[in-house]
């Protein structure tokens, strides 16, 4: 028997075996090989009959068509697959076709598929992998077959005109999607096909455009008569047409924009799920891949309203309702709706794929068993957890086939009586049917308790020291007792303040679903607020977050679905107003938190890179292109943040990493108003553009409320005058528009909110300068008109953006500026006389201002920019596009100042940067211990590892003593007191 491998199954009975054999032997009278293969007692003789005694529907098939064994033994599985798929395909095409004659052409190619994919599953020959993408590949062939056939039809009576009636569906805008397992190409034996049918008006093949509608809609009832009508030759496929939009007031086909209108405007979270699987599989395939590719925003949201994710999993509760299911018991067990089922892992994934598609397209797959993997690999779930559920995924559909295949039956029951159980177990290759039911048993139990970690979190309100009640007027005692134990000062506060939440005072809840979710999530909320150092103070903060709060299902919904977030919550509340109050105007950037890698990946410019390249894929607007990009900054900067709250990443790396986080959005929306600018006034002959980061985002040290400084410079042929598009523009007024734009792309409000303030001030003459700077004057700028303190700011000057070229002449004017010889003497007197004028101007409110307080960060910045500024005076090797201050304190310092000093400033700028990181993301305005939250006042201590707030004081002050001796040696006060040019 060809390519089947030593193939074992016991009959169903060794005398239906004999009973079976003397049959066909009779019907293979004349063809002596086939009655010579029948009678012989082999491996595949045996095989084959009994395969036949399980399978009545294989039965029925071989004794119609008992020539059909034969070319079984003789013939490669791949061989007599693919010549039935093209027979499929091809029959429309065949001479004198006329509808009977293809109906009945397709019925019989699928009988005869049938068979020798039966028998090659029952065999174990392929996978069970391998039979649905047969059956489904069988499916496509047998659909287009009858789509192409349907089209040349209405050609020939005059309805359609077709570019190439030899090639009915190309260019003629009508396609049909396969949903479901028809478009994941994981068809089972008796499914029915799921089918969208959709055509493009604009497409121009209906001769009256006005009966468009109703000519494809008779196309759609007429191959689903093709496929799914019984006749004495059986059916080609059950056809199911009902998941098209609004299936109830809709036509059979739907207008290609009505449709994207519809899923656009109402489209419902199950039909988001539903075309994870969407694929074009018959008619113009070119367009329904077009249709597909635009429903991505529809599927894969920018962000995600967690609430969509109890929508999907109510549709799998209503399944348990409707059918009746409650604990797995194998006999009578529905495998596939059944809890522990294949919906079971369907949903598991599909789910999954809805959280994280938008953000990792990598997860953009129609298979199952493909999304399995893709999730493991991108880490969203473990590799055991794959493995488990790929085994259940197969092990379910290999019994589901069996299922069908026994009577070629649309169900997935299995049997009830042990008889008939039996038989499945023998098709299934087992010997008997305990052990049968046995494993799957395991696989059933093992699935429902990975589904059961994923969705079904049925909190009680307790905390496994007894129930808590916030209903009624009054307070509970045992409900004040246990929150008294648990840690609360003011437990009838608390109480009270709960029984607010409840009563639905506060917009966040005025939803019924939303306080349902808050009540699910209460004894985790109260335990992390327990933990904390000062519960009270974090359930008030809590408080004062949802009073605040616009709506609270989405976010509730999501703290349910992912209780460990509600922990990392309660931190927030505790520790960082500033992080609570983001959340509370935009919930959507909690969605990132649920990244599996987010505290394992560096949030480098690679990571951000990537992220943000794939979501800004697709074709957006510009003012879309912005609004992704202020979605983005949003999320990202509070996912920054989340790190270095939780201590994934240090103050330094945070800092990095908003820099460049800024870069790319910088980059991003530089180019967005670029292109929008040359479609209103078209380019400049030559021209050339380029930002120049200045202050932190130029030094890589910004903090998450960081504005950003820059300067535009430009270039272009000194002879052009004017843009050459329809409103030209002349150079100078050209970049003045690009910078004006660009300002406003950056800082204007919207629905999403800003992406950065934006100051200008460093340009050359500041507010008195034009807003955008030729190379040319930027250069003699520099060069002859520029104070001291501009060249001070220019030690932090880094091209983030812009053309080769002009990036190269601006990075030569920094170094051309940076290389000149100076007097020190001079030099310090304007430095230090600088910091003086700021220190009387901007006094430190206390010595907690780590940033103007003496011998604070400004105090070190200066010390770095002085010897920027001399080292090239002193013969100093150094990295000249450098920027960051500690970089330039640890290659300059120890030659210029001292290896001591140098050391204590790089202590001292450590310990500055890593406490007002934390402070700057956690609280706007200073420091106050006695204000500050309790758990801020924690995670100070735990960024410099210090005990307690009295040690780091102490820290704090003797430092800034040490900085400010430095800067005092370092820049002396000159002879007759401070005289410094005031810029």
């Amino acid at each position: 028997m060809k390519d089947l491998r030593d193939p074992v199954i016991l009959p169903a009975s060794q005398e239906k075996l004999e009973t079976l054999r003397d049959e066909l032997v009779k019907l293979a009278d004349g063809n002596p090989e086939l009655g010579a293969f029948l009678v012989e007692d082999t491996p595949a003789s045996r095989f084959v009959l009994s395969a036949l005694t399980l399978s009545q529907y294989l039965r029925d098939i071989a004794l119609r068509s008992p020539r059909l064994i034969l070319q079984l033994l003789n013939s490669e599985p791949g061989a007599l697959i693919d010549q039935r798929i093209e027979e499929a395909q091809n029959a429309w095409k065949a001479e004198d076709v006329n509808e009977a004659r293809l109906m009945s052409d397709l019925r019989l190619s699928r009988q005869d598929f049938s068979f020798f994919a039966g028998m090659y599953d029952l065999s174990r020959t392929v996978d069970t992998r391998q039979i649905t993408i047969w059956l489904s590949r069988f499916a496509a062939a047998a659909l287009k077959s009858a789509v192409d056939f349907s089209l040349l039809s209405a050609h020939d009576q005059g309805k359609l005109r077709l570019d190439d009636p030899r090639r009915p569906s190309r260019r003629s805008g009508f396609f049909v999607l396969g949903m479901g397992k028809f478009g994941a190409e994981e068809l089972n034996y008796s499914s029915d096909i799921d089918i969208v049918a959709i055509f493009n008006p604009e497409a121009g093949v209906v001769r009256d455009p006005d009966e468009s509608s109703d000519v494809f809609s008779r196309i759609v009832r007429r191959l689903v008569k093709i496929m799914q009508e019984r006749t004495r030759d059986g059916y080609v496929f059950r056809t199911d047409v009902r998941l098209r939009p609004d299936p109830g007031a809709t036509p059979l086909a739907v207008p290609y924009r009505a449709a994207l209108l519809y899923y656009e405007g109402r489209g419902q979270n199950w039909e988001r799920a539903a075309f994870i699987k969407a694929r074009p599989v018959a008619g113009d395939i070119e367009a329904g891949q077009g249709f597909c590719n635009e429903l991505v925003p529809f599927i894969y949201r920018k962000y995600l309203d967690y609430a969509t994710i109890t929508d999907i999993h109510s549709i799998k509760r209503q399944i348990h309702a409707h059918k009746g299911f409650g604990k797995i018991a194998v006999r009578g067990h529905d495998i596939k709706l059944g809890r522990g089922g294949i919906r079971e892992i369907e949903f598991f994934v599909q789910t999954q794929q809805l959280i994280a598609g938008g953000r990792t397209p990598d997860l953009r797959v129609r298979s199952t068993d493909e999304a399995l993997s893709a999730l493991s690999s991108a880490q969203w779930l473990g590799h055991s957890t794959e493995e488990s559920l790929r085994f259940a995924y197969w092990f379910l559909r290999h019994v589901e086939n069996r299922i069908q295949m026994r009577r070629d039956e649309q169900t997935h029951t299995l049997p009830e009586s042990d008889q008939d159980l039996r038989i499945i177990a023998l098709m299934s290759g087992y010997e008997d049917v305990e052990p049968f039911i046995a494993d799957m048993n395991e696989v059933l139990t093992s699935v429902e308790r990975h589904y059961s970690r994923l969705f079904e979190h049925e909190h009680e309100l307790g905390t496994g020291e007894g129930n808590l009640v916030f209903t009624g007027d009054g307070d509970d005692p045992n409900t004040l007792e246990q929150l008294s134990r648990m840690g609360f000062e003011r437990p009838s506060d608390i109480s009270r303040i709960i029984r607010t939440w409840h009563y639905g005072r506060y917009k966040a809840m005025h939803s019924e679903r939303a306080r349902k979710h808050l009540t699910e999530i209460m004894p985790v909320l109260l335990k992390a607020f327990a933990q904390t150092r000062r519960a009270d103070e974090a359930l008030l903060n809590f408080d004062k977050f949802l009073s605040g709060l616009p709506a609270g299902i989405q976010l509730f919904s999501l703290l349910s679905s992912n209780t460990n977030l509600s922990t990392l919550l309660v931190s927030i509340m505790a520790s960082a107003p500033r992080l609570a109050e983001i959340i509370s105007r935009r919930p959507h950037v909690f969605d990132g938190v649920l990244d599996p890698q987010l505290l394992a990946e560096l949030p480098n410019r690679a990571y951000l890179a990537g992220r943000l390249g794939a979501f800004l894929q697709g074709d957006f607007l510009y003012e879309e292109i912005l609004d992704r990009l202020r979605i983005f900054a949003s999320e990202q900067k509070f996912l920054i943040g989340v790190r270095l709250l939780t201590g994934a990443i240090s103050g330094d790396r945070a800092s990095k990493a908003f820099s460049d986080l800024a870069d790319l959005i910088l980059e991003a929306a530089f180019a967005a108003v670029r292109l929008e600018l040359e479609h209103q006034h078209g380019r400049i002959s030559g021209g050339q553009a380029a930002i120049v980061g200045m202050g932190k985002l130029g030094s890589r040290e910004m903090t998450a409320g960081s504005d950003i400084d820059i300067i535009v410079l430009y270039a272009h042929d000194p002879d052009c005058a004017d843009s050459d598009g329809e409103k030209p523009l002349d150079p100078s007024r050209y970049y003045a528009r690009l910078t004006q734009r660009l300002a406003s792309a950056l800082s204007s409000p919207t629905a999403e909110g800003v992406l950065y303030e934006v100051d200008l001030r460093l340009r050359p003459s500041g507010n008195k300068g034009p807003i955008a700077t030729s190379i040319q004057s930027f250069r003699k700028y520099q060069s002859d008109s520029a104070w001291t303190w501009e060249h001070m700011a220019l030690t932090r000057a880094r091209v983030v953006s812009g053309d080769a070229e002009l990036v190269a002449q601006a990075r030569a004017v920094f170094d051309q500026v940076l290389d000149r010889k100076r007097d020190a003497a001079e030099i310090a007197a304007d430095v230090r006389g600088m910091r003086m004028r700021i220190e009387q101007e901007k006094k430190a409110a206390s010595f907690w201002d780590l940033k103007l307080a003496p011998g604070g960060l400004m105090d070190i910045e200066f010390i770095a920019q002085y010897l920027r500024l001399m080292a090239a005076s002193e013969q100093v090797r150094f990295n000249r596009g450098e920027t960051r201050t500690l970089d330039i304190i640890k290659s300059l310092a120890p030659a210029m100042i001292g290896h001591d000093e140098a050391e204590r400033l790089v202590s001292a700028l450590k310990a500055f940067t890593e406490l007002s990181q934390i402070i700057r993301l956690c609280i706007d305005g200073e420091f106050d211990p006695e204000k500050a939250p309790g758990a801020l006042e924690d995670l100070v201590l735990r960024v410099v590892d210090l005990p307690d707030i009295a040690t780091l004081e102490a820290h704090v002050l003797k430092t800034e003593a040490d900085v400010r001796a430095i800067f005092d040696k370092a820049l002396p006060e000159p002879e007759g007191g401070e005289d410094a040019e005031t810029g």
